[in-house]
């Protein structure tokens, strides 16, 4: 259960976007912005609020792939595993962040909240793989030490 400050905020995302059902995706959006995640227990709200069933707003919300139910650390790495960055070497990089961070394919988010580790078909920059992004800035030509060096960096940064 989500904290009754969340739903204040819910509140005053729905009247900046308008309490009506055309809205659906940029409050969900603003949401998961705020929190770097999507409660289930505010997407039923806001189907309530603007005037749509709750199978609606889930059928919206698990369209996309950039919402999320699950809670996000606060660095969200992307390594891109499409053909450019896979033939590059991206899978190195990959294991090295996951031993880095104590991860796995089962496991994404570090106890600490602090990263969110996850793979993606393609991030759109071929020609500088092998790419990651960290929050959507791009980190081109990475390799295992470059990774490792960079997550010592956030740790530093925190």
């Amino acid at each position: 259960m989500v904290e009754q400050s969340y739903y204040e905020k819910a509140d005053a995302i729905i009247g900046e976007h308008g309490a009506k059902p055309s809205a659906l995706i940029p409050i969900i959006q603003d949401i998961q912005s705020e929190y770097r995640y999507l409660p289930p227990e505010l997407l039923s709200y806001v189907a309530e609020k603007i005037g749509i069933t709750e199978a609606k707003a889930y059928g919206v919300a698990t369209f996309y792939e950039n919402f999320s139910f699950e809670p996000k650390g606060k660095y969200v790495i992307k390594v891109c595993n499409g053909t450019a960055c896979h033939v590059r070497k991206s899978i190195p990089i990959l294991e090295r962040l996951y031993t880095e961070l104590g991860l796995s394919k089962d496991k994404v988010t570090t106890d600490d909240m602090l990263f969110t580790l996850e793979t993606v078909s393609c991030l759109g920059a071929c020609g500088l793989a092998p790419v990651l992004t960290v929050n959507d800035k791009v980190y081109p030509s990475m390799t295992p030490d470059a990774a490792a060096e960079l997550i010592q960096h956030l740790r530093d940064e925190k």
